[in-house]
């Protein structure tokens, strides 16, 4: 629905008006915003209800200020995250990690660091979904994701202490192919072949330190994703503890309803 004019204060129709030339197109990602002097003109405004406007699209995550250089349509790079299992198969015939054989095959540049890798007690709900008590040893990598060279999420990867005790699972350093495909290798020393995914989406607000490290802007959400592996047998292998800011990744499901 589109505002009601009479309703809009001056520097929502500021904001509108730009944040409607952003979504069309007609500024491109990377496009400077006309300067609060040019908009005063423009709106025949203050240039105090300019600023306000230019604050509001910041407030939405749609622009970027940096100080003496004006204010810029934010550049946002996107990674489609695409849940079957023939993509997962796909993405692990390549030989890497599935979340870099995904950006890459969508024309980008993915990079993983690790954060840390410990071992820890498990959280409530990770304890939950491996059928454990609360506090029981997990190890735990923590990763940050990059793709071109922006950081694109925050990644926890939790391991029964049993399974990763002694592999490359709980060494602080990358795992080739990635956790999944060490996981999956019939020469390895787990050779459990991973058969479904159940992945609990919760929406909210980010944390300081999430804001920090992923520089999310003001206003722009994160879901926190919590993704479990299992066997044939029904029983857990990993538990994926996510933070994704919604500005940065589309999520497509597709589900086979026999």
């Amino acid at each position: 629905m589109s505002p009601n004019p009479a309703r809009e204060h001056p520097y929502e129709r500021v904001a509108n008006e730009l944040r409607a030339e952003i979504l069309r197109g007609d500024l491109a990602p990377g496009a400077k915003l006309p300067s609060e002097n040019d908009l005063k003109e423009r709106f025949k405004v203050s240039r105090d209800t300019a600023r306000k406007g230019i604050a509001q699209l910041r407030m939405e995550g749609l622009i970027t200020s940096h100080q003496g250089k004006g204010a810029f349509v934010r550049e946002r790079p996107r990674v489609s995250l695409r849940q079957t299992g023939s993509i997962y198969r796909a993405r692990r015939a390549t030989g890497e990690a599935n979340y870099n054989a995904e950006a890459k095959a969508q024309g980008q540049v993915p990079k993983q660091v690790i954060r840390e890798v410990v071992e820890t007690g498990a959280p409530e709900k990770v304890a939950d979904r491996f059928g454990i008590e609360a506090g029981a040893p997990v190890v735990v990598r923590r990763l940050l994701f990059l793709v071109d060279g922006q950081p694109m999420q925050l990644c926890d990867s939790y391991y029964e202490r049993s399974l990763a005790e002694g592999t490359p699972l709980a060494e602080p350093k990358l795992i080739k192919g990635g956790a999944n495909g060490f996981i999956e290798n019939p020469d390895g020393p787990i050779g459990r072949r991973i058969v479904q995914f159940i992945e609990d989406l919760d929406i909210r607000m980010p944390y300081p330190h999430e804001i920090e490290q992923l520089d999310i802007p003001a206003g722009v959400p994160v879901a926190k994703v919590m993704r479990t592996a299992y066997d044939s047998a029904g029983n857990a292998l990993e538990v994926l503890d996510s933070i994704v800011p919604c500005d940065r990744h589309t999520f497509r499901y597709v589900i086979d309803v026999p």
